[in-house]
């Protein structure tokens, strides 16, 4: 049984009060709380792979920054990691707290998917939700297993899938000018 259905809300103080753990991650949305291990070296190579693209192309172009694994703040009831975020420089200056967390939605989230039903679920019912209401304009789920990623974008308030990209694609954005990355090389692997 969730926590949710037993009828406890789960805040972040609560989440303060746990011993620290760091190969534990706590993520709270809509109360209920949810614990993952540290994931897959696998999966933080395509997350560092992403990031990296992400970061370079900021660099580059000067409008905002990639982060991995910031703590986004929407309420005392919703806490999250997501795996990678993109926030332009404007947006970056209204959500930033003095601690470096994001109290509102960066324009771009990503999201490694893990295995298993549980954490698949998280990704692309609750996050995606999560994510809709918050305000995040684009929102990609990426799948290391079958080497696929799920773009989702906001149309009349609502992240909604535009796209499924495979390794014989190119991932663009209209967030991010001139961002061209192959998804090949987001999943390059020696073995």
């Amino acid at each position: 049984m969730s926590q949710a259905a037993s009828g406890v809300r789960w805040t972040i103080q609560d989440v303060a009060a746990l011993p620290d753990n760091e190969w534990i991650c706590y993520e709270i949305i809509d109360g209920e709380l949810f614990v993952t291990r540290s994931p897959h070296h696998k999966h933080q190579q395509v997350t560092g792979r992403i990031f990296a693209v992400l970061d370079n192309w900021s660099v580059s172009s000067g409008l905002g920054e990639a982060s991995i694994m910031p703590g986004l703040i929407f309420s005392d009831s919703d806490n999250v990691a997501p795996d990678v975020v993109w926030v332009s420089y404007e947006r970056l200056a209204q959500i930033q707290d003095e601690a470096g967390h994001f109290r509102g939605a960066p324009e771009l989230v990503v999201e490694v998917l893990s295995k298993g039903k549980a954490n698949e679920d998280r990704d692309r019912l609750a996050k995606l939700k999560l994510y809709s209401v918050q305000g995040v304009q684009e929102y990609w789920i990426v799948d290391r297993i079958a080497q696929r990623i799920e773009v989702y974008r906001r149309d009349n308030a609502q992240l909604k899938q535009v796209t499924t990209l495979l390794v014989d694609d190119v991932i663009t954005s209209p967030l991010l000018p001139n961002f061209v990355c192959e998804v090949a090389r987001l999943f390059v692997s020696r073995n």
